[in-house]
């Protein structure tokens, strides 16, 4: 709804979505969902804003995509691929405003990591252009 205004809130809304991002909160995982959606649209309008802001929101979207692949909870798999999905398309905006520097920092993660559905979030985030 703020549109290019919300740069006015990113320091305090950087903090709430890094929270957010670390803790499940649940089967249906409504929070993590519904945060992930709203840093796609933050990335959207305040994409000039973002480079500064790159390895905080990486390591956590990293992390999170970690977090889930790992989950041995009650999620469900519909629930963890939309998050996965979710959080591979913030990179993906994320790599547009940097100018590839999501894909250089990308691929020391790739070649040393084992996990297929991790790898393959990843290999998303490189082929796009």
């Amino acid at each position: 709804r703020l549109g290019i205004l919300i740069v006015r809130h990113l320091k305090r809304l950087e903090r709430v979505v890094l929270g957010y991002l670390e803790v499940c909160d649940g089967p249906e995982e409504e929070a993590r969902l519904g945060i992930l959606e709203t840093l796609q649209c933050t990335i959207e309008h305040a994409w000039p804003r973002m480079p500064c802001r790159l390895p905080v929101l990486l390591k956590a979207l990293l992390k999170m995509i970690w977090d889930v692949h790992t989950d041995q909870g009650s999620t469900p798999e519909p629930v963890k691929a939309a998050l996965l999905q979710g959080a591979t398309e913030c990179l993906i905006l994320l790599d547009r405003c940097s100018e590839g520097q999501v894909k250089v920092l990308l691929e020391g993660v790739y070649s040393s990591c084992e996990e297929n559905r991790v790898r393959e979030c990843i290999r998303k985030v490189q082929e796009n252009t």
